[in-house]
């Protein structure tokens, strides 16, 4: 075959595993760009004053933007790429593509043509993203893009919207075809009690998408109106409220959390599962004491992200109780994914060392998380580089990490080959050591009251020393991810051949499939009997 042909093929396929290749390309590129942002943020903060160094890192060569604005767009960029086009993508475009269909027994999804089509219009984001390096005028109006600053900036804020226009209708195609899949494509014999956690996770998530996805879409069309079309629905001086935007855009995004935590946990438990050869703990409470009340409770705890923006005392202690009662199915989960650990017979290679740093940042993040819920106590913390570590703990390192797990676990899988090497475990150490530097100061320094998103801090110069430990860690963290990254591109190509269930599973992409898998997944038909079970390891 040529490579013209190939080309070819690889950018016009339906058939879901090369579709989840591509995911995970994306979004590795997007995490990558991301990422270097971040190291421009870090170099920006590591000393009060002046740097001159961030408007490079946002290709503005001339220096036309000020420090701050340049710094904006960083932000601006690292928030909305790391969220939107790397770990939503990453957990149900790549992992629930290559691996929901395997699982259930299924020959590819229900709809392969429409599956591509939200595949292209992620890249399309992509792309859309990128301009922000090109325009001159460009975005700065972080993740969320809060009125009135993204009204009243000259930044473009357009860019902003129409890269959440093309994800958000890439997840609502995606969320249609997954769902219409695990109802209606599993194979015989396959009940809703023999699925993979995975997949209830990922089923889970794609609910969630599908009612949320069109509240965030509502709330960015009366933004761009407001902006463009001279509206006033955010604007308080024409009937309009600027909490309504907030209300909206976190009634989405913090349903958006479990987006991302619920495959990511799938993923865990799917892997430690394996690794210790057990069978997963309390099943039945993870799903319907655990996945299926957080797709319910998801929805009424969004106004913790708004305790000091003016709500009624009433609204926020409901929603602090609230707030509270979700970590009960949360915790019911981590039960059960420790539970499956206990008296297994555990191999640590690398896939189970990412999955045991994992419990470890959940544990972190969700303890640095009851002081978040609690009103009093965000009055202080709120707006304070503490947040910024909080959730970085508990829901950036946490989901990444799952996501790298997944594909050193899978990746015999889909190549055939092993990525479990020396580089690997070298690199997981880095990651785990820079991460742990950039991430514990900001936490120590936000009780003390560092405010979150400042370019310069003057006035808070005492932090200086922890600033330079936490961008330290920074560029730690980046040696150990691009050699992981670069691990996978030679381990894919030059990789020790392994066989085709490496890991001795029971789950059906491992034991009813070829590594990898050709067109159509199986040879034959798959149909399991009544006692089946992708964990029956006694």
């Amino acid at each position: 075959m040529s490579t013209g042909t190939a080309i070819f093929e690889w950018l016009f396929t339906i058939d879901h595993k090369r579709i989840a290749i591509l995911y995970l390309i994306g979004s590795l590129a997007s995490f990558v760009v991301a990422g270097i942002l971040a190291l421009g943020i870090r170099i920006e903060q590591m000393a009060p004053g002046e740097s001159g160094v961030i408007n490079y890192f946002v290709l503005d060569l001339a220096r036309t933007l000020s420090t701050g604005a340049a710094y904006n767009a960083a932000l601006y960029f690292h928030g909305a790429a790391m969220i939107l086009a790397f770990l939503i993508p990453g957990l149900t475009g790549f992992a629930a593509n290559y691996l929901v269909p395997l699982m259930i027994g299924a020959r590819d999804v229900a709809f392969p043509r429409l599956n591509a089509l939200s595949l292209w219009l992620f890249w399309a984001a992509i792309v859309i993203a990128l301009l922000t390096f090109v325009v001159a005028d460009k975005p700065d109006v972080m993740w969320t893009g809060y009125p009135p600053y993204s009204i009243t900036t000259t930044a473009n804020t357009s860019l902003y919207v129409f890269t959440v226009y093309l994800i958000g209708f890439s997840s609502l195609l995606s969320a249609v075809n997954f769902l219409v899949t695990i109802i209606f494509m599993r194979a015989p014999g396959i009940g809703w009690h023999q699925l993979n956690i995975f997949v209830w996770s990922t089923f889970a998530a794609f609910i969630i998408q599908l009612v949320f996805v069109p509240v965030l879409a509502a709330a960015v069309t009366l933004l761009l109106f407001d902006k463009y079309a001279g509206t006033g629905f955010f604007d308080s001086a024409r009937g309009g409220d600027v909490l309504l935007y907030q209300n909206l855009f976190w009634f989405y995004g913090h349903p958006a959390v479990y987006v991302i935590f619920l495959p990511a946990i799938g993923l865990l438990f799917d892997i430690v599962a394996t690794q210790a050869k057990n069978r997963v703990f309390n099943y039945r409470i993870v799903v319907w004491g655990g996945i299926i009340p957080i797709i319910v409770m998801s929805s009424d705890v969004w106004i913790h992200h708004l305790y000091i923006a003016g709500m009624p005392d009433w609204i926020r202690i409901a929603m602090m109780v609230t707030t509270m009662m979700i970590s009960i199915p949360v915790g019911l989960v981590m039960i059960s994914l420790w539970g499956t650990m206990w008296r297994g017979a555990i191999t640590y290679n690398v896939s189970m060392w990412y999955a045991v740093a994992c419990l470890f940042l959940i544990l972190v993040g969700g303890l640095t998380g009851i002081p978040l819920g609690i009103t009093s106590l965000t009055v202080h913390l709120s707006e304070t580089t503490f947040v910024h570590a909080h959730f970085h703990f508990i829901m950036a390192l946490m989901a990444a990490f799952a996501l790298f797990a997944s594909v050193y676990h899978w990746f015999p899988k889909m190549t055939g080959r092993t990525a479990d090497t020396r580089t690997a475990k070298i690199a997981f150490w880095l990651t785990m050591l820079g991460t742990q530097m950039t991430f514990w100061p900001l936490l120590i320094i936000g009780i003390e009251g560092m405010p979150r998103r400042y370019w310069n801090y003057a006035l808070f110069s005492q932090f200086e020393s922890l600033h330079r430990v936490a961008t330290l860690g920074a560029f730690i963290t980046a040696i150990g991810t691009l050699l992981m990254i670069v691990g996978w591109i030679h381990s894919a190509f030059r990789g020790q051949m392994v066989a085709s269930n490496p890991w001795r599973s029971k789950s059906l992409e491992w034991t009813q499939t070829d590594s990898p898998p050709g067109p159509g997944n199986f040879r034959q038909p798959v149909e399991v009997d009544k006692g089946w079970s992708p964990y029956a390891y006694h």
